[in-house]
């Protein structure tokens, strides 16, 4: 059993038994971003969320640790993403990450938003116009240092 396998195992629990993550996160005591991010692999969970997890999707009793594992960060299956909605993210750094690097370096100077000291929100915004996604993203700023 690997990683890979448990994300699986998770994701079709979480269908079979209509599961939210919203709700996932308020078992677990964290934001549902991080915990859906974590429930797909992409974070490391201590003994205690694993339990939780592995509790809440039925997961066999080797899951907790595997969890507990640091991951292989990277979800993505291709270079160029291939979902639809998954794809209109890097359309958007494609059009805007340049503008972002732009405005980033003029405000804080030469470094990074850190995707490690960082986290998200993601809300519905009701419009008229069509209900819209909205997402705060607030990372630590990183500068280069001069060694």
């Amino acid at each position: 059993m690997n990683r890979n396998d448990i994300t699986e195992m998770i994701i079709g629990a979480k269908i079979a038994k209509g599961i939210k993550w919203a709700d996932v996160a308020t078992q677990i005591g964290l934001s549902k971003e991080w915990v859906t991010a974590a429930c797909l692999g992409q974070m490391a969970l201590d003994a205690k969320q694993a339990a939780i997890i592995a509790e809440t999707f039925e997961l066999p009793p080797e899951a907790v640790a595997i969890l507990q594992a640091v991951p292989y960060k990277g979800s993505l299956p291709t270079a160029v993403p291939t979902d639809p909605l998954i794809y209109r993210f890097y359309e958007l750094i494609s059009v805007y990450g340049t503008t972002f690097k732009e405005l980033i370096h003029e405000e804080f100077g030469d470094g990074i938003m850190s995707a490690i000291d960082f986290k998200m929100d993601l809300q519905r915004e009701a419009n008229p116009m069509g209900d819209r996604v909205s997402i705060t993203m607030s990372g630590k700023f990183l500068p280069y240092k001069t060694y």
